[in-house]
This record gives C-alpha cells, sequence and structure tokens, in this order.
C-alpha cells in the first residue's frame, strides 16, 4: 500500500470530476494494457545491480499521455508535476515514487521507435477489434491528410526536412507530409502509410487495402478508370467519387451520385478529427518521417479506440479484454 499524500487525499474529497480525469479514465478503461506490455517486455531493459528502470507500464502511460495532450518530453516532466490526475493515470504518488524526468521519457520513445513497436501496438488493437466485431471488413474508405511541418531554414541545417515536401492544396501551399489511412464503414482504421506531402493519393491505395472489400470510398482523388474495371472484375463495389476529365464535366446525376457517396466517405475523417484536433497532431513534433510515422501508428490506434469506446466500456465501467 502505498501512502497517501495530503493533497491527493485532498484530491479525494474534491466535488468535481474534470473532463481531463473522466477521458483519462475511459481510456484506461479501453486500452488492453496486458496484450501491449507483453510486446514491449522482451525489448525492455531488465532489472540488475544497477539503476533500476521504471516501470514499463507506467512508461507506456506517460507515453500515451504525450500523444493526448500533445506534449513534449519536457512538457510531459513538468506536467506529471502539476496533474495529479495525470500523476493518478501513470500509477505514480509523489511520496514514493520517482517521476521520471525528459531523458527517460524520450529513451522510452526512442525503444519504441527502434523496434517497430508503435505499428505492433497498431496491429495488435486492429486485431483485439476484429476478434470482436467492431472492425468491418465489408468496404473500406480510403482518405489522406497533410500534417504540415516547419518550412523554414533557421535550423543547425540551414535547410528545410529533406523528407518533406510541398504540395498546392486548393489555391494554399503547404510544407510537411502526409498521412493515408483506409477505414472501415465507420470510420475505424485499419491501415496506414505515411509519405511527402507531394506524393499522390492513388499512389498509396494498394497499402490501403486489406484484400476482402465488397466496396471502396475514396474523393476525387483516387478515380481511376482502369481501377474501376480492375474492382468490378473483382467483385468490388467502386464508389469512389467520380473526377470530371478535360472537356467532359460532371454531368448533374454524376454529381448528386458524388454527394451521396460523400455521406459515407466522410465518415474517414473522423479518425483525423480524432488525432488532429482533438489531440493536436497538426504539425510534425520531428524531422524525418520515420519518428512521425511511428507516432501516427500510436496515434490511429488509440484513436481506434477513443471512437469505440462506447461500444468497449461495460455498464461495470470495464472492458473485457
Amino acid at each position: 500500500m502505498k501512502q497517501t499524500t495530503f493533497a491527493s487525499a485532498a484530491w479525494d474529497k474534491k466535488g468535481k470530476v474534470t473532463r481531463r480525469e473522466r477521458f483519462l479514465a475511459e481510456m484506461d478503461a479501453v486500452i488492453p494494457w496486458k496484450h501491449l506490455n507483453r510486446l514491449i517486455e522482451p525489448h525492455y531493459p531488465k532489472a540488475g545491480n544497477g539503476t533500476q528502470p521504471m516501470p514499463q507500464e507506467r512508461m507506456l502511460r506517460i507515453y500515451f499521455m504525450q500523444q493526448w495532450f500533445n506534449l513534449s518530453d519536457p512538457a510531459m516532466e513538468d506536467s506529471l508535476y502539476d496533474s495529479e490526475s495525470m500523476r493518478r493515470f501513470a500509477g505514480i504518488e509523489l511520496s514514493e515514487d520517482a517521476i521520471p524526468d525528459e531523458t527517460t521519457i524520450l529513451r522510452f520513445r526512442h525503444l519504441l521507435e527502434k523496434h517497430y513497436l508503435t505499428q505492433a501496438i497498431f496491429s495488435q488493437i486492429r486485431t483485439l477489434l476484429e476478434q470482436k466485431r467492431l472492425l468491418l471488413k465489408s468496404g473500406t474508405i480510403v482518405d489522406a491528410t497533410i500534417i504540415e511541418a516547419p518550412p523554414s531554414t533557421k535550423n543547425e541545417e540551414q535547410a528545410r526536412d529533406p523528407e518533406m515536401h510541398q504540395t498546392k492544396k486548393g489555391k494554399d501551399w503547404h510544407f510537411g507530409m502526409k498521412a493515408h489511412v483506409g477505414t472501415d464503414k465507420r470510420g475505424i482504421v485499419h491501415s496506414l502509410s505515411t509519405t511527402a506531402a507531394n506524393v499522390s493519393d492513388f499512389s498509396q491505395l494498394p497499402k490501403l487495402l486489406h484484400g476482402q472489400e465488397r466496396e471502396l470510398y475514396g474523393d476525387q482523388a483516387y478515380w481511376s478508370v482502369l481501377h474501376r474495371q480492375a474492382a468490378r472484375e473483382r467483385g468490388v463495389r467502386y464508389r469512389v467519387n467520380r473526377r470530371p476529365q478535360p472537356g467532359y464535366p460532371l454531368t448533374a446525376a454524376q454529381k448528386r451520385l458524388n454527394r451521396l457517396r460523400s455521406g459515407t466517405r466522410a465518415r474517414g475523417e473522423h479518425a483525423f478529427h480524432v488525432v488532429k484536433h482533438l489531440w493536436g497532431f497538426t504539425k510534425v513534433r520531428y524531422r524525418g518521417l520515420a519518428k512521425n510515422t511511428a507516432r501516427l501508428f500510436s496515434c490511429f490506434a488509440l484513436a481506434n479506440l477513443y471512437l469505440l469506446r462506447r461500444r468497449l466500456i461495460t455498464p461495470q465501467g470495464t472492458c473485457p479484454w
């Protein structure tokens, strides 16, 4: 039993449950901790005679909070000192436990990146959702979003990130990367790839399909006559929005059909809303695609659980993983 501090006792008696506290409690209930810890355990430092490593699950919980609240390593350390709700989620009692410093937090993140563990976390959560029949395979929605990168050259290399690129969307230019996703018809992500921002959406289509689709939805960037014919030959209903050709504008009937399809296609953006607008991942934090891709895998895995949390949490407030 840990000794409770006066601050912790006062927190227990407060009259209001904050939104952060409620959110952390919901995510704590739906995350399959046992399965995820099993993925990380073979790569995590073992206790020896020297300095003892921080508890593995504590570091994973801190890493997840970094994604939800868009915190850097130093900001995460400061937040653990400032926020009782975050300390409780991490299982830290100030009177007995040491708070990981920013270097420890950074090393754990590098561990996940080095061994591709965030991709493994994404795959594990996808598998568990499939087993619970919460990830539908009847249809796939494909979509992409731009994540901005700093365009400035005022850095040590005096150059932009060479793995990022600029592209034009509408009338505006953007510099950064793209996250390409394949989702089911409810917006739950089952596939993810990343590229520089100037890479076409259509080029990533094969990576976003699981092969068991009976329907395919996408915006005009994915329209292809040849691909439409190939999909029909495989028995896949091609619901991609039709794109006008030079000299052949869309008819009124085709525009109406595009609007009808867009009602379903828009669900593919639900995970983007969670990751970019609720959790603040609108700009890259690191240089290069690899580190940002690792972060995206963890974010979309957690976004899937967030979108399905009402279905996962039982009336008793638990999730039977």
